[in-house]
C-alpha cells in the first residue's frame, strides 16, 4: 500500500518516480495482481492519471484495461474505472483552452487510440454487451466511451455496430432508461451513430425512435424545453434528412400532426430565451426537411397536403403575422412557409387569403413584399421574402395572373397598395438590391406563362409630369441603357430574357424600339472588365432569344438580318464566347444547386435558380440558331411543320383512342352488371328448381302413401275411405267457397256495369238527335253483352246447385249407408272416384267459363269507356241547356209575379177570375223540376 500512497501523492522518502515509471508499475500491478482489490486500486490510479498523462496511459494500459473488461465482469466498480480511463484517453472533449496546434495534436492522439481500440471488432461488441448492464457505474461510462469512439472514427464504428447482432437495438434501449443522465447521453450517442448512415437511420426509425423522441419532447415542454429537446430535434433531423424511407414512415405514422402544438405561440412574444429560439429554429428545420424541394415530388406533395389538413400551415402563418417574434425565427418561418406552399395549389390559395392584422387588413403577400423592397430590413429577411414569393408563384398560374392584374390599368386601385405597385417601385428605386429582387420577382410572375407575358405588355408607367406614359418593357430598356449598377442591370436583363423567351409578340415589341438592338450589339462587342463580362453574356443571351423566337414580322429585324448583324458587328465566334460567360461565372453554379436564394453578401446576389434553368435550356439552341444558314432554317421549319402535322394526327388518334377506351370501359361495366344480374337470376332459378324438386318429392311420397292406404286390409278400408272422403269434401268445400267469392265479385262488377249502362242509356235518350243512331247501336251491343252475362250467371247458378247436391249426397252417404261388405266398399270407392272425376271436370268447365266471362267483361269495360267519353260530351251539352233553362225559369217567375198582380187588381175591381186559367197547375209545377239529363226541348210541353 506504500506504493499506492506514493502514486496518489503521499509522503515517501527518496527520489520521486516519473509519470511514465508510475504508470508502468500500475500496469504491471493490474496485469499481475491476483487480488481484485489490488487491481481495482491500480485501475483507479490509472484513471486519475489518464487526463494528465494521456499519452502514457493510453500507450501502456489499453490492453490491460480491455482485459479487465473481459475478465472482471462481476465487479461493476472496476469496470466503471476501466471505462472511465479509456474514455479519458480517447475523448478530446476536455482539451478546451489550447491553441490550434495543441488541439490538433490532441485530436490526432484520440484518433490514434480509437484506431487501436477498434482494430479488433470484438472490442466494440464487448462494449455493446456492457451497455446491457443496468448498473449506473458501468452503463454511463460505456455510453460516453462509445460516443467518443463514434466522434473519432464514426464510419468504422458504425460498420461494426451495424453487423453486430442486435447492436442498434441495445443502444435504442438507452432512451427508455429512467435515469435522465443516461437517457440524455444516449441521445448524444444516437446522434453520432446516425450521422450519414442511411441503413442505421432506418433501423433506428423502425425501432420506434420517432414515438420515443416525440414523447420526450412533449415531456420536456416542447419549444420551451431545455437542451434535451434540442438533442431530440437534432436526432430527428439526422433520421429524416435525405432519407425518403424514414420520411415516408414519419408521414404514414401520423407524426406530422404531432408537430402542430410545437408552434402554438401566445400573444406575448417578448423575452424569448436563447434555448427556445434554438429549439423553434430546429423545429422549423424539421418541417422543411419533410417538404424540401430536393425530395421526390410525390412525397413532398403528400406532406404538404397533410400539413394543410392538420392545421400546421395555418399555425406557421400565425407566427408569420405575429408581433414580437425574433428576427431569425421570423426569417426561418418565412422559409418554412415557402416550402410548405411550393407547388401546392391548395396551400398557395390559402396563403393568398391570409391577411396581416393591420388596419385596414392587408394581404400577407403585400406586407412581405413591403419588407423585401425596404433597404432597411435585414438582408437574410429580404432573401427569405423573395423565396416565399417565388414559391407562391411556382406552378401557380392563378397567382401569377392575380399579381399581373394589379399592374393593369383596369384593376389599379389608387387607395390601396398592391403587390404590382410594390414590385414596380422596387424595380425603379435607387437601391440596387431592391432592383434585383423586384426584377426576379416579376420574372417569376411570367415563368412558363405565355398569357401573362402578353398581358404585361399592356402595363403603362407615368415617368414624370407632362410626359406621356411609357410601357414597362420600354422603361426597363431605358434604365438598362443608362448604365446603372451591375446588380441592377443583371436583374433587368434576367427579367427581359424571361419575358420575351417563348413569346414572339414580346420579341416583336422589344425589337420595335429602334435603340434596343444597337445597344445590345454595342455592349457585346466592347472589351470590358471582369465585372462587365456577366452583363455582356446576358446581352448576348437576350439578342439570341430575339433571333430564336423571332416570327419575322418586322422587316428590318428578321432572323436572317439579325444574324448578319451579329456576323458583321460582333462575329459569331465572339458572340458564342460572350454567351458562355454566363455559365462560367462562379456564382452561376451555386445558384443552380437549389431554389432558395442563399448568398453570403448582397453583392453576390446575381443569379436566380429558375433563370439558370432557362440559360441551360436556351444556350445550345441559340448557338445552333446563330450558326445555321437560311437554307437549314427553311429545312428545319419544314421539318417542324411536318412534325406538327404528325403531332396533330397523333393527337387526333389519341383522342379517338381515349373515346374508344371510355366506350370499352362503359361496355365492360355493363357486361359486369349484366353478368351479376345473370348470376343472380341463375341463383334464383336454381333455388326455384330445388323447391320444385322438393314439391315433386313430397307429391310422390303422398302418392305412395295414398297407394298403400288403398291396398290396406278390409278391416281398415272403411275408415280409410271415409278419411279420403273427408279430405275430398274439404277440398270441394274450399273450391266452392272460392267459386262463391268469385261469383260475388262478378255480381258486384255486373251491378256497377249495369248502373253505368243505365246512366249511359238515360244520357243517350236525352241526347236523341244528331248522335241518336250511334248511341242506339251502342245500347244494343250493351244489351247483348248483358244477356250473355245473365246467361253465364244462370249457368253458374246451375253448376252451384249441382255442386250443393253433390255435397249433400256426399255428407249424407256415410250416415245413411250400412257398413258395406268388401264388394260394396269397392263399389262405393269407385262411385266416389267417379263423382270426384265428374266434379273435377265440372270445375275445369267452370274455370273456362270464368275466363270467358272475364274476357267478355274486359270487352264490355272497353265499350263502357267509349260510352263514357260520349257521355262526357253529352253532359257538356246538358250544362249549356241548363243555362238556357235557368234563364227561361227566371222569365217564367217574372211572368207569374205579373199574373198574380193582375189577378189581385181584377179582384179589387170586382171581376170574377177563373182559377185554372191564371194559376200554374200542379202538374205543370212538377214538370218544371228538371232532371240532370233532361234537355230544354223536353220542358216546352209543360209550359202553359
Amino acid at each position: 500500500m506504500n506504493f499506492f500512497r506514493g502514486v496518489m501523492g503521499g509522503q515517501t522518502a527518496g527520489p520521486q518516480p516519473s509519470g511514465a515509471e508510475t504508470i508502468q508499475k500500475l500496469c504491471d500491478r493490474v496485469a499481475s495482481s491476483t487480488l481484485l482489490e489490488d487491481r481495482r486500486d491500480a485501475v483507479r490510479a490509472l484513471k486519475s492519471l489518464s487526463k494528465k498523462y494521456r499519452m502514457e496511459v493510453g500507450t501502456q494500459s489499453m490492453d490491460h484495461l480491455i482485459n479487465i473488461l473481459q475478465t472482471d465482469r462481476s465487479d461493476s466498480e472496476i469496470l466503471g474505472y476501466a471505462l472511465d480511463t479509456l474514455y479519458n484517453v480517447i475523448s478530446n472533449d476536455e482539451e478546451e483552452e489550447q491553441d490550434e496546434n495543441a488541439q490538433k495534436q490532441a485530436d490526432d492522439l484520440g484518433t490514434q487510440f480509437t484506431e487501436t481500440f477498434i482494430q479488433d471488432p470484438e472490442h466494440i461488441t464487448l462494449l455493446l454487451t456492457l451497455l446491457e448492464e443496468f448498473d449506473f457505474h458501468v452503463r454511463w461510462p460505456g455510453v460516453k466511451l462509445l460516443t467518443a469512439l463514434l466522434k473519432s472514427q464514426g464510419v468504422q464504428v458504425q460498420g461494426i455496430i451495424l453487423v453486430s447482432p442486435m447492436g442498434v437495438s441495445r443502444l435504442m434501449d438507452l432512451l427508455a432508461d429512467s435515469r435522465e443522465v443516461i437517457r440524455n447521453d444516449g441521445l448524444l450517442l444516437l446522434q453520432q451513430l446516425t450521422k450519414g448512415n442511411a441503413a442505421i437511420q432506418k433501423i433506428v426509425a423502425f425501432e420506434n425512435a420517432f414515438e420515443r423522441l416525440l414523447d420526450i419532447i412533449t415531456e420536456e415542454g416542447s419549444s420551451d424545453g431545455g437542451i434535451v429537446v434540442e438533442d431530440c430535434l437534432l436526432l430527428l433531423l439526422n433520421l429524416l434528412k435525405n432519407n425518403s424511407s424514414n420520411q415516408n414512415f414519419f408521414k404514414e405514422g401520423s407524426y406530422i400532426q404531432r408537430m402542430k402544438p410545437w408552434f402554438e405561440v401566445g400573444d406575448d412574444n417578448s423575452g424569448w430565451s436563447a434555448q427556445k429560439v434554438t429549439n423553434l429554429h430546429l423545429m422549423l428545420q424539421l418541417v422543411r426537411v419533410m417538404v424540401s424541394p430536393v425530395n421526390s415530388p410525390g412525397a413532398t406533395a403528400s406532406c404538404q397536403k397533410c400539413m394543410y389538413q392538420c392545421g400546421l400551415l395555418q399555425q406557421l402563418c400565425t407566427i408569420l403575422m405575429a408581433t414580437g417574434v425574433p428576427a431569425d425565427i421570423l426569417t426561418e418561418t418565412i422559409n418554412t412557409v415557402s416550402e410548405v406552399i411550393r407547388g401546392s395549389q391548395v396551400n398557395q390559395d390559402y396563403f393568398a387569403s391570409v391577411n396581416a392584422p393591420s388596419n385596414p387588413p392587408r394581404p400577407a403577400i403585400v406586407v412581405l413584399l413591403m419588407s423585401m423592397v425596404n433597404e432597411r430590413q435585414p438582408f437574410v429577411l429580404r432573401c427569405a421574402v423573395l423565396y416565399c414569393f417565388q414559391c407562391f408563384l411556382f406552378k401557380n398560374q392563378k397567382g401569377q395572373g392575380e399579381i399581373v392584374a394589379t399592374l393593369l390599368p383596369s384593376t389599379i386601385d389608387a387607395n390601396s397598395i398592391s403587390a404590382g405597385q410594390l414590385l414596380c417601385g422596387g424595380l425603379f428605386s435607387a437601391d440596387s438590391l431592391s432592383n434585383w429582387c423586384a426584377a426576379v420577382a416579376l420574372a417569376h410572375t411570367l415563368q412558363d406563362n405565355l398569357t401573362q407575358k402578353e398581358q404585361l405588355l399592356r402595363v403603362q408607367l407615368a415617368t414624370s409630369l407632362g410626359k406621356p406614359p411609357v410601357s414597362l418593357l420600354q422603361q426597363c430598356t431605358n434604365i438598362l441603357s443608362q448604365g446603372s449598377k451591375v446588380q441592377t442591370r443583371v436583374g433587368l436583363l434576367m427579367l427581359l430574357c424571361t419575358w420575351i423567351s417563348n413569346c414572339p409578340i414580346a420579341v416583336t415589341h422589344f425589337l420595335h424600339n429602334q435603340d434596343n438592338v444597337p445597344f445590345l450589339t454595342a455592349q457585346i462587342s466592347e472589351n470590358l472588365g471582369e465585372d462587365e463580362r456577366l452583363v455582356q453574356g446576358l446581352c448576348a443571351l437576350l439578342l439570341g432569344i430575339c433571333i430564336y423566337y423571332n416570327d419575322n414580322s418586322l422587316e428590318n429585324y428578321t432572323k436572317e438580318k439579325l444574324k448578319q448583324l451579329i456576323e458583321k458587328r460582333i462575329g459569331k465566334e465572339n458572340f458564342v464566347e460572350k454567351l458562355g460567360f454566363i455559365t462560367k461565372h462562379e456564382l452561376y453554379s451555386r445558384a443552380a444547386l437549389k431554389p432558395q436564394p442563399v448568398f453570403p453578401s448582397p453583392e453576390q446576389m446575381l443569379f436566380d435558380h429558375e433563370f439558370t434553368r432557362l440559360v441551360k435550356e436556351l444556350e445550345g439552341l441559340i448557338t445552333k440558331a446563330v450558326h445555321k444558314s437560311s437554307e437549314e432554317e427553311k429545312k428545319e421549319e419544314e421539318v417542324k411543320k411536318t412534325l406538327e402535322q404528325h403531332d396533330n394526327i397523333v393527337t387526333q388518334y389519341k383522342e379517338l383512342i381515349r373515346e374508344q377506351d371510355a366506350q370499352i370501359q362503359e361496355l365492360k361495366e355493363k357486361v359486369s352488371s349484366m353478368t351479376t344480374q345473370t348470376e343472380q337470376l341463375q341463383a334464383t332459378v336454381s333455388q326455384q328448381q330445388s323447391q320444385i324438386q322438393q314439391h315433386k318429392d313430397q307429391y310422390n311420397i303422398l302418392k305412395l302413401k295414398l297407394g298403400k292406404e288403398s291396398q290396406s286390409q278390409s278391416s281398415q278400408g272403411d275408415t280409410q275411405v271415409n278419411g279420403l272422403q273427408t279430405e275430398e269434401l274439404s277440398q270441394l268445400r274450399e273450391e266452392l267457397e272460392e267459386l262463391r267469392r268469385q261469383q260475388t265479385l262478378l255480381q258486384t262488377q255486373l251491378s256497377e256495369k249495369d248502373a253505368l249502362i243505365d246512366s249511359l242509356k238515360s244520357a243517350a235518350k236525352a241526347a236523341e238527335g244528331p248522335a241518336g243512331s250511334g248511341n242506339t247501336e251502342l245500347l244494343q251491343e250493351l244489351e247483348a253483352l248483358k244477356n250473355q252475362v245473365q246467361a253465364h250467371l244462370a249457368e253458374i247458378g246451375h253448376l252451384k246447385a249441382e255442386r250443393q247436391e253433390l255435397l249433400r249426397r256426399a255428407e249424407a252417404g256415410p250416415s245413411d249407408t250400412a257398413p258395406p261388405t268388401d264388394g260394396s266398399s269397392d263399389a262405393a270407392k269407385a262411385e266416389l272416384e267417379n263423382r270426384l272425376a265428374a266434379q273435377t271436370a265440372e270445375m275445369e268447365q267452370l274455370k273456362e267459363s270464368r275466363s270467358g266471362l272475364e274476357q267478355q267483361l274486359a270487352a264490355a269495360t272497353s265499350t263502357a269507356a267509349i260510352l263514357q267519353t260520349e257521355k262526357a260530351k253529352l253532359q257538356t251539352e246538358v250544362q249549356e241547356s241548363k243555362k238556357e233553362q235557368d234563364d227561361l225559369l227566371m222569365l217564367l217567375a217574372d211572368q207569374d209575379q205579373k199574373i198574380h198582380s193582375l189577378k189581385q187588381r181584377l179582384k179589387d175591381l170586382g171581376e170574377m177570375v177563373r182559377k185554372h186559367s191564371l194559376e200554374v197547375k200542379q202538374g205543370h209545377k212538377t214538370s218544371l223540376e228538371v232532371k240532370p239529363d233532361q234537355t230544354f226541348t223536353s220542358l216546352l210541353p209543360s209550359l202553359p
